[in-house]
């Protein structure tokens, strides 16, 4: 094994913008609002480095005010690129401390850049005998790659891979890593706004590379280039030359190398602890303390093959940053082992540190004590432990109660049916108490399991869940975040008592009795004090009209919707998908012969290779991260217009995804004890209020390709008593847009019964309505529907067949037509800017982090949540409050008809035929006078024999 000393560099910026960015579709937001995103995936990644490499020296290299000398050289220099998102800027000062905490050096030199910091520590680190690891996902810094330095690559997926030498030369086909700075001279990077040489790419600078070995060679034998190329270079010359001094890493900065101040040293273990836990980071914290533990010198991982890296036990011990700490590097007592009132106030409550009584129930009398003591409480948290996580077919184990913080009981149940059914009888008078307040987290669940016991949940409810949803909707709601936000407290993990999944895994029932006390009455005791916590703040956010009014209501509709499924006709989708299959060979046919070969249409790389390789159907395509041409929907779906084949590989795409997705998938979905498809409808997912559909998705089910209507087909009535009806709103979010921005002429053609469309385009067109075409009618109906979702001139242009100054015509036409609406746009994004949120008509907030963003990208996003969320927001309050009303109505007066989905607008019942005239007044009266605005609600209602019919 080398004796080598290993010293890595790490990019600060590569890095937090990739953790940033990693985070952008689900951003890691905590209880304050705040976006740790940023924060969050630095760390991941820093910590993945330290625990891979267990290196000896570390530092951590910032860009300070961008480079001097590059900007007076070039006056555009990086000039293209937008403001740092406040996501990344708010995070720096959280990493430096966070840093400093760790003992991790920060090189920074203002007036350079983090590529020549580390370019200059890097060679300073050589002579003094050291290997050095650069971790940047950057490909400039190939260009300092030599027999002791390396480029550590964090890779797309997961993972680390080590360039040295002969990868560089793989990668860019060069004889030596210094002629990646003529590669980089000569085709530019847009990225640094680094012009390069005018019609060089890629393929070219690599072949100039091979044929002139440096930008200087190149521009000496312009005499050996032909035509337009010779022409280009020619007249660029001094382009070139500034691009290569642009592209090359400076090597002489300000700074020193001093190994002594770069050893990885030992964290301020209290001091990383208390910023972990101002910032709520849980799963990082203990990341942390996992990866600082002492290691087994024998047990590490390495750099290459050849490299054994040092374990993180071997550093020199700090006495000022963690001593005494619980075995994090030394031999002293667990956190078990201490008094659980000297522990330190940042460490995390367990069972294990925390006081509590928890206590099973025995049978016979026992548990008829503990129902009187019950029945004496107004106010009990519940949770059920099954056999499994579907409740259609989950069995009860036991149920934990508490109505006390740090205690609680646990009901075990027997194995046998009906000695379960027996013990759940006893239990009956308190779950069927009006008086009695019921608490649980995702109380659905717990319903619908009790519900198959014939077992009604009576009473007040309190969901913690729901609770939660409505006071921070873009957190995570799972009861083990919420314990750790907001209770400093970790529960037992599930995985502890039973194992991970897989066919090793344990039933509850095969857990100990003592096991499943403390587990179950863990998850009651925590549940209860978080809906103490929360109660509160339901309050403060003006949301507990929200919560006891609409979302706890509407938890006992999906309940019983849920419970009750829909028929399918699997036979009917047996067939559909041979007709799929034989849609889809025609259409594999067609392609092999427009690519005269045969591939894998469903490899993006062979797609990708096919189409702008071999074809060459564009001049420059786009490519991934990783290098490969990017065959994705968005962009093959704006190639499609102008070549057949790509239509036809988007349409073999359509088709498979259907025919695996539903065609496939939903007869395995069919419960066996039901014979009926039993879909999951989710109340915190969707930040605007709505619903989200879930095992099986049935929202999603494509409806604009013929085939994809056809699999509502296979929806059914539960028997030739029934039928189905489908209850659609008519342009519900114009309805609430035109009614929340008072804007009198589209008010009038709703209350005039008109056609919006036609409406709208007889306007801003300035035709009479009778003489609209079915064109203008359907860009008018474009423009409606895009100015909810802040449509520009491009994305209109994209969507029909008008230019793009034809489509910004149309839009200044419809807002002169229109102003009120172009006012309202304006109030709510200035509300927004003001308060931080917009609501809905019914008071659900959207809170809006970016909203004064200097960022114009992430800025413009929020601005269209804006005023999207409020009018998405509303609709759903609407249907949500339709629900309630018609399934109340429907229990009340005995109705054999049940409502069965809710999709988007519209809402699907199983009815009963003799009720059948009944049941079309109660759900139009129900759905149109759910909410009053200055606008008719309007609903359309069909039926059918199946969902398509009646559609």
């Amino acid at each position: 094994m080398s004796d080598q000393k290993r010293l890595f560099l790490v990019d600060a910026y590569a890095l937090i913008f990739r953790g940033y960015y990693a985070f952008i579709k689900n951003p890691r937001i905590n209880s304050k609002g705040q976006d740790t995103s940023a924060i969050m995936g630095f760390m991941n990644s820093l910590l993945d480095v330290i625990k891979r490499e267990r290196p000896d020296h570390l530092a951590v290299c910032f860009d300070k005010g961008g480079s001097v000398d590059r900007v007076e050289m070039f006056e555009e220099y990086k000039a293209n690129r937008d403001e740092t998102p406040e996501g990344i800027t708010s995070a720096i000062p959280h990493i430096c401390n966070i840093l400093e905490a760790m003992h991790i050096p920060i090189m920074v030199k203002e007036g350079f850049e983090a590529d020549d910091v580390i370019g200059t520590l890097s060679r300073q680190a050589e002579k003094e005998g050291y290997k050095t690891f650069m971790v940047t996902p950057d490909k400039d810094f190939a260009q300092l790659v030599t027999d002791n330095i390396f480029m550590y690559r964090p890779v797309f997926g997961g993972g680390y891979e080590t360039w040295g030498i002969p990868e560089v030369q793989k990668k860019f086909e060069v004889e030596t890593p210094m002629q990646v700075i003529d590669f980089l001279g000569m085709m530019g990077d847009s990225s640094d706004n680094i012009p390069g040489l005018p019609g060089v790419g890629e393929k070219t600078a690599k072949k100039f590379i091979k044929q002139f070995a440096s930008m200087e060679g190149l521009l000496e034998n312009t005499d050996q280039l032909k035509g337009k190329m010779k022409e280009k270079i020619e007249a660029n010359k001094e382009l070139g030359l500034l691009s290569k001094k642009l592209a090359t890493i400076m090597l002489d900065v300000p700074v020193e190398f001093n190994a002594k101040d770069f050893e990885l040293d030992h964290p301020d273990v209290e001091k990383v602890k208390e910023i972990f836990q101002e910032l709520e980071f849980r799963r990082l914290l203990d990341n942390f303390l996992k990866t600082f533990a002492p290691q087994d010198e024998s047990v590490s991982n390495s750099t290459s093959k050849t490299e054994k890296p040092k374990p993180t036990a071997s550093l020199k011990e700090k006495k000022s940053a963690g001593a005494g700490q619980f075995s994090l590097f030394g031999t002293s007592a667990t956190v078990s082992d201490k008094d659980p009132e000297n522990a330190s106030e940042f460490e995390r409550k367990t069972i294990a540190n925390t006081s509590h009584f928890y206590q099973s129930v025995a049978s016979g009398m026992a548990t008829k004590l503990f129902l009187k003591n019950l029945m004496n409480q107004t106010s009990v948290c519940f949770d059920t432990e099954t056999t499994g996580l579907n409740p259609i077919t989950a069995e009860l184990v036991g149920i934990a109660f508490s109505w006390e913080a740090g205690k609680g009981f646990y009901v075990p149940f027997p194995e046998d049916k009906n000695e379960a059914q027996e013990l759940i009888e006893i239990l009956r008078p308190f779950f069927e108490s009006e008086d009695i307040e019921k608490i649980g987290q995702n109380l659905k669940y717990d319903i619908k399991v009790l519900a198959k016991y014939n077992i009604e949940v009576r009473g007040k409810l309190f969901d913690t869940m729901l609770a939660h949803y409505l006071i921070n909707p873009d957190m995570r709601h799972n009861m083990d975040v919420l314990a750790e936000t907001y209770l400093n407290y970790t529960p037992v993990s599930i995985t502890e008592l039973i194992g991970k999944k897989g066919k090793n895994q344990l039933s509850m029932r095969d857990v100990d009795l003592e096991k499943q006390t403390e587990y179950a009455v863990e998850d009651a005791d925590i549940t209860l004090q978080l809906k103490k916590h929360f109660e509160k703040e339901l309050g403060e956010a003006n949301t507990q009209k929200l919560f006891d009014e609409m979302e706890i209501p509407l938890l006992r509709v999906l309940a019983d919707m849920e419970l009750e499924g829909i028929n399918l006709d699997k036979d009917f989708l047996n067939s559909l998908s041979e007709e799929l299959n034989n849609d889809i060979a025609k259409l594999e046919k067609s392609i092999y012969e427009a690519a005269e070969e045969e591939f894998n249409i469903a490899s993006p790389k062979q797609l990708g290779v096919i189409l702008f390789e071999k074809m060459k159907l564009v001049d420059k395509p786009k490519k991934t991260k990783t290098g490969q041409y990017s065959t994705a929907e968005d962009v093959l779906s704006y190639l499609a217009k102008d070549h057949e084949i790509i239509q036809q590989v988007l349409d073999y795409r359509g088709l498979a995804k259907l025919k695996s997705t539903y065609v496939d998938a939903l007869p395995l979905q069919v419960e066996e004890s039901t014979g009926r498809v039993h879909t999951d409808y989710m109340q915190t997912v969707a930040a605007t209020g709505r619903l989200s559909s879930n095992n099986p998705n049935l929202q999603n089910i494509p409806i604009r390709t013929e085939r994809g209507r056809q699999v509502r087909k296979a929806f059914v009535p539960r028997n030739e008593d029934y039928t189905l009806l489908a209850a659609d709103y008519s342009q519900i979010e114009l309805r609430i847009i035109a009614a929340l921005s008072e804007e009198e002429t589209m008010i009038e053609a709703f209350q005039n019964g008109e056609d919006i469309h036609a409406s709208t385009a007889s306007k801003v067109f300035n035709v009479p309505i009778i003489e609209v075409t079915r064109e203008q009618r359907s860009n008018a109906k474009t423009v409606n529907f895009g100015i909810i979702y802040g449509v520009s001139a491009f994305g209109l242009s994209n969507q029909t067949d008008l230019s793009r100054g034809e489509s910004k015509e149309l839009i200044d036409t419809y807002y002169q037509t229109y102003p009120k609406l172009r006012n309202f746009i304006h109030e709510q994004v200035d509300f927004a800017r003001d308060n931080g949120y917009v609501q809905t008509v019914l008071g659900r907030r959207r809170y809006l982090k970016d909203i004064n963003s200097r960022n114009a990208v992430v800025r413009g996003a929020a601005e269209r949540n804006a005023v999207n969320a409020p009018i998405q927001g509303s609709a759903a309050d609407i249907i949500k409050i339709a629900m309630i009303n018609i399934f109340n109505k429907l229990k009340s007066s005995n109705y054999k008809s049940k409502m069965l989905l809710q999709v988007h607008d519209e809402l699907v019942f199983d009815i009963y035929k003799p009720e059948l005239e009944d049941m079309k007044k109660l759900i139009k009266s129900e759905m149109e006078n759910a909410y009053k605005l200055s606008v008719p609600l309007d609903v359309d209602l069909d039926i059918g024999d199946n969902w398509l019919e009646a559609h």
